[in-house]
């Protein structure tokens, strides 16, 4: 491969990953249980699911989607709901079988589910209880003919899943009311199943493996078609990378990011369900006090957030007792990892807590950060190997190092395209297969990448750009925000000006606080002219703060 750019790689690190070491995900999956077997894999609310349980249970119920009329090998199932045993075991069911996932917000609206079971043209669904109410209201304008719904509590042992599930719908009542006759229970399901095996499917690394759904840099949300050589490769990729670190059979993982998010899936899931790890599923991770109780009967090894995550865990009660002698991996990704977090978060654990960078089209690993770095250094790391990274002009141009541009990717995780888009592709794809990712970056002389804003975030203030990471960055840093956002508003003279939407840590924090620590902070057309307070900002479900929807 032609190098655009010199590479320094951490030490052990291989330039190039071998993507033919694997037929399909399947493939990866089915391995592992025979390396592991008995070893833990998935573990949630208390009950633990080893690989061969795993093993039995995707069987069963690969078995019995095979059994349903009209599904045929590449077809779309969802699956929705939050992070429980079940959405693993459905995830590898529906890859085993030959079928594709279609990874589905358990928290949509009926508008917005609608639009991906329709878009994506899936022929069924694996849906928790709690959310059948909004299918309810869809589903005759959907192509769904089969529909399998599950409740919170369905895989962990008995009793504690009989008292779980009547304590969610009657006392708790999380179940609103839903007519879908057409439907069976998961726990129906795996009981059809269980009297043959599932058919294996040949698959190759073109087949899809996942729609992946994004609103991407333009327009509605389109599904990203990720194919089994896609995920192979950067399941690949990561391995690679961690390669020194970690201990096959031996980690524990805390996901708390939602299984139906690209960082999650792939980060968590697969490339430590491929080295033998436990991944600890954390079903509510916005009950930030029960999710610090759970972390403290934990001993882990690795842990996966977002930026919000991490802060909200260091603001809770309790933090402070959880046992961090196991850990060494602390990975943030999908918005800026801040300076004052990150510091932070090594004080507390002593362990650094490192930024790798990614896109849903690029499945998701670009960039991570050396294993070996133990200070906070700003940017989003390394290419991961077997690809290429560049800054380029509006025009395409390749821009030297130091200068600001768009960044640009090139390699075997990169997509197929968005599914039945091709003018949306293009807008993003070129013909030599670099992928736009509407982030505006620029390399330093040792080869690592910073991302300075997307583009459409960028505020231009009398002619200046400002880009709202670096403003967000600054105000985190006063001892005395909790959170904050920033964006632009429009303004006659300078064409927009720069505001702050501010979560108080400190109640006693004013307006002449942060504009004062802005000012030794910043230059003048970047301290914001408006602030304003707020009890919480808006986030998408991972915790990324909603810019759009401060606006």
């Amino acid at each position: 491969m032609e190098k655009v750019w010199l590479k320094s790689y951490p030490p052990g690190v291989p330039e190039e990953i071998d993507i033919d070491a694997y037929r399909s995900v399947t493939d990866v999956f089915e391995q592992a249980i025979k390396r592991f077997g008995e070893s833990p894999c998935f573990s949630n609310l208390g009950t633990t699911l080893s690989y061969n349980d795993m093993d039995r249970y995707t069987d069963q119920l690969a078995s019995y989607l095979q059994s349903l009329p009209g599904l045929d090998k590449g077809d779309r199932i969802a699956v929705m709901m939050p992070n429980v045993l079940q959405n693993p075991i459905a995830i590898f069911a529906i890859l085993r079988a030959g079928f594709t996932v279609v990874n589905t917000n358990p928290l949509y609206t009926p508008r917005e589910l609608e639009h991906q079971l329709s878009d994506s043209g899936a022929k069924g669904i694996i849906v928790m209880e709690n959310f059948c109410h909004t299918l309810d209201e869809v589903i005759g304008n959907t192509p769904i003919q089969h529909v399998i719904t599950t409740q919170l509590g369905d895989m962990l042992q008995f009793p504690k899943s009989l008292i779980v599930n009547l304590v969610v719908k009657y006392v708790k009542k999380m179940v609103p009311k839903f007519s879908l006759p057409q439907a069976i229970t998961f726990k129906q399901a795996l009981q059809r199943g269980s009297g043959q095996h599932h058919q294996a499917v040949p698959c190759s690394h073109d087949d899809l493996a996942f729609l992946q759904y994004t609103g991407g840099t333009t327009g509605v949300a389109k599904g990203a078609m990720l194919s089994h050589g896609n995920m192979i490769a950067n399941m690949q990729q990561a391995s690679s990378w961690l390669s020194n670190s970690v201990k096959e059979g031996e980690e524990v993982i805390i996901t708390a990011l939602p299984l139906y998010h690209i960082f999650s899936l792939t980060a968590n899931c697969l490339t430590f369900m491929k080295v033998g790890a436990l991944n600890y599923l954390i079903t509510n991770p916005r009950d930030m006090p029960g999710f610090v109780k759970e972390l403290q009967g934990l001993r882990f090894t690795a842990i996966t957030g977002v930026n919000t995550l991490f802060n909200g865990l260091m603001n809770t009660p309790g933090f402070e007792e959880i046992d961090f002698s196991n850990l060494k991996l602390s990975l943030g990704g999908g918005m800026a990892v801040q300076q004052p977090v990150a510091e932070r978060w090594k004080k507390l654990t002593g362990a650094p807590l490192l930024e790798a960078y990614g896109l849903t089209e690029t499945s998701p690993a670009v960039c991570i950060n050396p294993l070996t770095l133990m200070e906070y250094n700003g940017s989003i790391g390394l290419p991961v190997p077997s690809t290429e990274v560049s800054v380029q002009d509006d025009d395409g141009n390749l821009l030297p190092q130091g200068e600001t541009g768009e960044l640009c990717v090139r390699g075997p995780q990169v997509m197929q395209g968005y599914w039945q888009r091709p003018e949306e592709t293009a807008k993003v794809l070129s013909d030599d297969g670099w992928l736009k990712t509407g982030d505006v970056a620029q390399m330093d002389e040792l080869g690592f990448f910073r991302i300075v804003d997307r583009l459409k975030d960028m505020i231009l203030v009398s002619g200046f750009n400002v880009y709202p990471n670096e403003i967000e960055a600054v105000i985190a840093g006063h001892e005395g925000v909790l959170e904050v956002g920033v964006i632009g508003e429009p303004d006659q003279e300078s064409g927009e000006i720069v505001k702050a939407v501010v979560v108080k840590k400190d109640p006693a924090l004013d307006e002449a606080s942060i504009v004062a620590h802005c000012r030794d902070n910043l230059t003048g057309y970047k301290v914001p002219k408006i602030i304003e307070f707020r009890d919480e900002l808006p986030k998408t479900n991972v915790g990324k703060i909603l810019r759009r929807e401060l606006r």
